[in-house]
Formats: C-alpha cells, sequence, structure tokens
C-alpha cells in the first residue's frame, strides 16, 4: 500500500538497520498533541500542502542515534471513521504514506474517551506507541494507571510524557528506535473480539477478499471487513477490485450487514462502537484507579464564572478589551527605540551616499517603507503572546462556548468561532480551518464572514491613525474597531443565512479541555511560529510593494530643463527646476496619475489620493499600507522624521481618520486570503460575491461615518 517501508538503509556495525523512519503523531483535540510535536522538533520544521486537499500539514525532523525520523503532526481527531476531514486525513496518511510508527498522543486524565482512536488504529496494524501526556495532571488529580500492564494489554509500548515540559520525550525516541530497529521482539498485535457471530462474518469476508481471484492484498483484511459491515463507502471504494468483483463483495457485506441487524436489532456501525468501548473499558478495569477527590475540581470551578450564562461574554468582551489596552499601551515603548533606530539608520544612509536615485531608493523607499511597518513588529508580539496564552490555557474554548449562542443567530454554532478567532490572527489559516466543520453550508458561511475579522495586518493601520490622532483613546479605538469587526460579522452573516442558507446549522457539542499553565517554551514558539509570517512579509512582498512605490513616485521625472513654468492637471502653476516641490514632482509621476485615477471614488470618503493608492496597494497586502504611505508622505516632507507628523500636516482631520481605519477593516484583506476562499469554496461565484460585498461594506461603511460626521459638526 501507497510507497514502500524501508528505502534507505545504512551499514553500521556490521547490522543492516533503517536510517530513515517515518512517524505519524496521531491523537484527540486537545490532547498536547502539537505541543509535544514542537517539544521534539523544535525549529526543524516546515509546512506543506497536503496532496490533493491543500491542507496545510507541518513536519519536523528528528535526528536519534542512528535514524533521522520524519514526524507529520496529523490533524487532531477522535476517530478515522469519515465523518470530518481531519478523520479523513488522518487515515488517508496511515493508509497512503505507510508510516513505519504512529505515536498516538492521550491525554492522560480522559484517558477513557482517548482510547477508542487507538482501538481503530489496532485494526490499522501500524506499529504503534501510546504517549500517556500530561501524565503530571494524571499525578495531581489521584489517577493511578499501571502502564506496564497497560502496554501488555494493548499490545504497545506505553510511556508516560508531560509535553509541555519535554518530560518522557527520550523514553519515546528510544521506543521508536526499537520499533523501528526490532531490537527487541515486537509484541503480539491485540485482537479486539466482536463476539462469535461477529468474528464468523468477518472471517468470511476476509477469506473472499484474500481469494486470488480478487487480488485485494493493499489493505489490512479485517480493518476493510469491519468497515463493510459497518456500511462504509469510504472503505469500499478504496477496494482495489474490478466492477463485477466489488459488486460481489457488496452484496455479501450487504447480505451480512441486514443478516447481524436483525439478530441483534442494533446497527453493526453502533454495536462495533460498543465492542470498542467495552475493550477500552476492561483494560481500563485492570490498570487504571481513580482515587475520588473532595468536592469540585478547579476547572469546574473556574467554569462557573467562565462559562456563566450572564457573566461569561461580559468577560470574554473584558479580556479583549485588556489584550488591546496592552498591545498598544505596553507596546508603545519598544516602538519608540525601533523608530529612534530607523531615524538612526536612515541619516545614516543620508551622509553616506551623494544626492541622487540610490540615495532616495534606500531612504525613501527601503528604510521609508519597510521601516514604517517594522515599527509596530513590538505591537504584533503582544497581541500574538495574549493569544498564545488564551489558547494554551484552554480558555479559548470556552470563547466559542459562551459564544453558541450569539452564533445561533447567523444558523452557525460555536465551532464556527473558533477559525473565526483565529482571523485575528490571518484570515488565511482561519479559511482553511473551516475544515473543521461538518457541512459545506457552515464552511460557506464561515469563510464569507471570518474576513471582517480584524487580522493582524491591519493592526499596524489602526495604531498609526489611532496613535496620531487619538492619542490617550488609543486602545479603546482599536478595541471599537474590533468590535465593530464582529458586529459586521453578526449582521452579514445574518443576512447571508436568510439569502443563502436556509437550512439550519448542524448539532454541535464543544469539548472544554482542562485548564492547563502555559509554559513559556510553549508560548514563545506559538509567538514566534505566528511572529515569523510577519517577518517574512518585510522581506517580500512588503519590500517589493515599498520598493515599487517608490519607483512609481520617482518616474517620470518632470519636465524641468528648460526653467519654464508647467502646469498641472488643475490648472495650477508649478515651478520647474530645484524649486519644484517633492509633492507637485508625485504628482507628475505614476503614482500621480493613478492617484488622480482613483481619486473621484475615495473623495466622498474625505480621502486624498494618497490614501486611495495606499488602499489599493492594500489589496496585495494589508501592510503595505502603512508602508505605501511611509513612501507617499515621507516623499512629500522628507524633514519629518515620524509618518505621524507627515499625516498631521497632510491636513487628515480625526473624523478622516476613523472613516480610513474603518474602510482598512472591511475591506477585502489581502490577495492570499482572496486565493484561500476560492481554493476552499471551489466556486468562482463565492469568491467574486466575498470581494464585491467587502469593498462595498467598506465604501458604504466609510461614507456614512465621514459624511455623517461632517452633518453633525464633526469634521
Amino acid at each position: 500500500m501507497g510507497k514502500e517501508k524501508g528505502e534507505d538503509f545504512a551499514l553500521v556495525g556490521g547490522a543492516v538497520i533503517n536510517k530513515r523512519i517515518r512517524v505519524g503523531l496521531a491523537g484527540n483535540p486537545n490532547s498536547g498533541k502539537t505541543t509535544l510535536f514542537n517539544e521534539l522538533t523544535g525549529s526543524h520544521q516546515k509546512v506543506g500542502n497536503w496532496p490533493g486537499v491543500t491542507v496545510e500539514v507541518k513536519t519536523g525532523t528528528i535526528y536519534y542515534e542512528d535514524y533521522e525520523i520524519e514526524l507529520t503532526d496529523l490533524p487532531g481527531t477522535y476517530s478515522i471513521s469519515t465523518i470530518s476531514n481531519e478523520e479523513r486525513i488522518a487515515r488517508d496518511y496511515i493508509l497512503d504514506y505507510c508510516p513505519d510508527i504512529i505515536i498516538q498522543v492521550v491525554e492522560g486524565p480522559n484517558i477513557e474517551r482517548n482510547l477508542y482512536l487507538t482501538t481503530q488504529l489496532i485494526e490499522l496494524e501500524v506499529p504503534l506507541i501510546l504517549a500517556l501526556n500530561m501524565y503530571d495532571e494524571v499525578k495531581e488529580k489521584g489517577i493511578k494507571i499501571r502502564t506496564k500492564k497497560l502496554s501488555a494489554l494493548l499490545g504497545m509500548p506505553v510511556i508516560p510524557t508531560v509535553g509541555k515540559r519535554g518530560k518522557g520525550v527520550k523514553r519515546l525516541l528510544e521506543a521508536v528506535a526499537k520499533l523501528a530497529g526490532h531490537s527487541h521482539k515486537p509484541k503480539k498485535p491485540v485482537k479486539i473480539n466482536y463476539g462469535h457471530e461477529y468474528e464468523g462474518h468477518i472471517d468470511e469476508l476476509i477469506r473472499m477478499m484474500n481469494h486470488p481471484e480478487y487480488r485485494e492484498p493493499a489493505y489490512p483484511s479485517r480493518w476493510l471487513a469491519l468497515g463493510l459491515i459497518e456500511g462504509d463507502d469510504y472503505i469500499s471504494a478504496r477496494m482495489h477490485l474490478s466492477d463485477e468483483d466489488r459488486k460481489r463483495v457488496m452484496d455479501k457485506a450487504t447480505g451480512i450487514r441486514n443478516h447481524l441487524t436483525n439478530l441483534y436489532h442494533i446497527d453493526p456501525k453502533e454495536y462495533i462502537a460498543d465492542q470498542r468501548y467495552g475493550f477500552v473499558s476492561g483494560a481500563l478495569k485492570e490498570t487504571f484507579k481513580h482515587r475520588p477527590q473532595e468536592g469540585l475540581s478547579v476547572t469546574h470551578r473556574i467554569d462557573d464564572i467562565l462559562t456563566n450564562r450572564i457573566l461569561g461574554l461580559p468577560i470574554l468582551f473584558f479580556l479583549m478589551w485588556l489584550l488591546f489596552q496592552a498591545t498598544f499601551g505596553l507596546g508603545q515603548y519598544p516602538v519608540g527605540w525601533i523608530e529612534a533606530g530607523i531615524g538612526f539608520l536612515s541619516g545614516l544612509v543620508s551622509s553616506i551616499f551623494p544626492t541622487g536615485p540610490v540615495k532616495d531608493l534606500l531612504v525613501d523607499g527601503l528604510i521609508g517603507g519597510v521601516g514604517s511597518v517594522i515599527v509596530f513588529l513590538p505591537n504584533i508580539l503582544i497581541l500574538f503572546l495574549g493569544i498564545s496564552i488564551l489558547e494554551d490555557s484552554g480558555y479559548m474554548a470556552r470563547a466559542a462556548f459562551v459564544t453558541d449562542r450569539v452564533m445561533h443567530a447567523l444558523g452557525l454554532h460555536g465551532k464556527s468561532f473558533v477559525p473565526m478567532v483565529m482571523g485575528f490572527g490571518c484570515s488565511v489559516p482561519a479559511i482553511m480551518a473551516t475544515r473543521m466543520l461538518e457541512s459545506r453550508r457552515d464552511r460557506l458561511l464561515t469563510m464569507l464572514i471570518i474576513p471582517l475579522m480584524s487580522c493582524s495586518a491591519r493592526l499596524p493601520i489602526y495604531i498609526l491613525f489611532a496613535g496620531t490622532f487619538f492619542p490617550n483613546h488609543a486602545g479603546n479605538i482599536i478595541f471599537g474597531l474590533y468590535l465593530f469587526g464582529i458586529f459586521c460579522a453578526l449582521v452579514i452573516g445574518r443576512l447571508f443565512s436568510s439569502l443563502f442558507f436556509h437550512r439550519g446549522y448542524s448539532p454541535f457539542v464543544m469539548e472544554l479541555p482542562s485548564y492547563r499553565m502555559p509554559t513559556a517554551r510553549s508560548i514563545v514558539f506559538h509567538m514566534w511560529h505566528r511572529v515569523r509570517i510577519y517577518l517574512k512579509k518585510m522581506g517580500g512582498i512588503i519590500l517589493v510593494g515599498s520598493l515599487l512605490l517608490w519607483f512609481l513616485g520617482a518616474y517620470p521625472k518632470p519636465p524641468d530643463k528648460s526653467g519654464s513654468p508647467m502646469i498641472s492637471d488643475n490648472g495650477t502653476v508649478v515651478e520647474s527646476g530645484e524649486g519644484l516641490q517633492k509633492s507637485s514632482k508625485l504628482e507628475f509621476a505614476f503614482i500621480g496619475q493613478l492617484g488622480r485615477l482613483i481619486e473621484p471614488t475615495v473623495q466622498p470618503l474625505g480621502f486624498d489620493w494618497k490614501m486611495g493608492v495606499s488602499l489599493l496597494s492594500g489589496f496585495v497586502a494589508k501592510e503595505v499600507v502603512v508602508s505605501s504611505m511611509g513612501v507617499l508622505y515621507s516623499a512629500e516632507n522628507h524633514q519629518s522624521s515620524l509618518l505621524q507628523n507627515a499625516l498631521v500636516k497632510s491636513g487628515i482631520t480625526p473624523l478622516v481618520a476613523v472613516a480610513f481605519m474603518v474602510f482598512s477593516l472591511l475591506y477585502t484583506p489581502c490577495l492570499a486570503t482572496v486565493g484561500a476562499i476560492f481554493r476552499e469554496s471551489g466556486s468562482k461565484k463565492w469568491t467574486a460575491l466575498s470581494i464585491i460585498y467587502q469593498s462595498s461594506l467598506a465604501w458604504l461603511a466609510a461614507f456614512v461615518i465621514y459624511q455623517g460626521g461632517k452633518v453633525l459638526g464633526l469634521g
């Protein structure tokens, strides 16, 4: 099946050993699987697309003893049935990529629920190692697990681990090396007994599929037989049979399924699930002992407050408000230091290079463009720090739970809130996360409103304008913008639900993991993973965009050799030669021509042509809006060391600033988001709707704010 194992071999000490091992990391959501993956692989990670379904999958490389271990972090899943995309992806990896070993990460305090997945992995006949994670919590809760006995009953190594602290990692790698090198006698695989009647029919199907005329050697026969009895269409599609042979096998399986249903008065799928849970229960009766604790657990006591029907939402909003206050308040100090460094660098470059295109390119294009965005890196760090703490502590699941009632107004449920919260970081992975939703209706509706959740790329715009025009209330202004984005998402979601998605939402049960104290290592790792994307944009799209904008603003040069006056488009006389101001030069350049072209569409919003061009560049990436302003406005007033001063001197008012921030909040986040919506929806129609409604909503909201403000005398 799939690739052949043991592709790379080397001779070490006279013995042939497998030098490269493929290992999959499986487990339930909230089992600490990804934390353990990060602990094992460190910085040796890469993210690739899963072939055929455009799913991002993390792989990491570990070097242990004589082995190079390729570790793949599979999506969190409760089973490997075919209900959700995550389940299909995990199962396809095992069947098609043929890992040498699967490490299943089990949440120790909730071991019984986690072991159901183990029973399914056993039937796929892949070598298994059980990582009994969060073992510190097992001890704290008075639970005793006889790991050696459990290992014997399951037929696999059972290794206690504490992923967030790196405990048990070495023993886990030792177990991988032993299984791969066969340095000890492998344990006999466990066989789950489904009763005399079922076992007889399972054997009957196995004999039929193993008959030479059927030629079905690709997948484990027992797993195939069980799937056929359960009526799993995915299994039948996987069988390598001719149409005639497939029909004969399927007819046989249908007859067996009907017979067993009539005999036991229960659907075979439910019966098989019950037997698996019975196997798990029997194994734990011999190995698991829980010492009763008095009173409620800490998690239950905290949940009584945080998930309270009345207090839950106010607490959520308070935590969000606190996060944005910290994002601006604490971030302004390192921002000042970075600004000083950029000013020093700009002055140094100006003193080294003579006046000319090279100096302008470096100072106005490179330093002015990229520097105007990188100064907001501390704010981005603080925002991601807060989000990482909320995620790692277990609160983010509670946020989805308390918003479940609100999401019902959209015809959705709390599970949709999870990718929406991810949208605060970046819209692209948030849209990809809609795969966790079971129905296409839920996925489409959620991905259409995710772009209204303000991503981190917009944060530099808010900080720039709020810090410039509302310095004493910047945190509150930014918090208000995020709330306004959520409000718009609710309104648009309800509208689209009524217009395009009439069917109700799917039923949903949210798992609430235990609260945990986040570790510094885990928080820093998650924060750095997100910030790294931001920094990559600095050296990529923002750098290229800044240099392109500089070029468009610098060329073509206005004719000034004759010394005669020039007439601009609005009829004013512009002096030539040395007296020509940089703002006038911009108007004659490509950027000015583009600005005049789009100016009629942004004038009703109170924006000048430079603001219009900056917003247009934001279709590529929102960070480019600020870098565009850094190029355009510093070009007008090069004596100003800060972009904030240049914006104030340009005549922008607080009312215009609010309209500009709201427009930036609501219009299409970036081309990458558009591409993600197209890939995930597979529809040009839904992608076009996303672009059109967001741009229209942004223009309308900014128009109402600016024109309404003028009527009220706020302009």
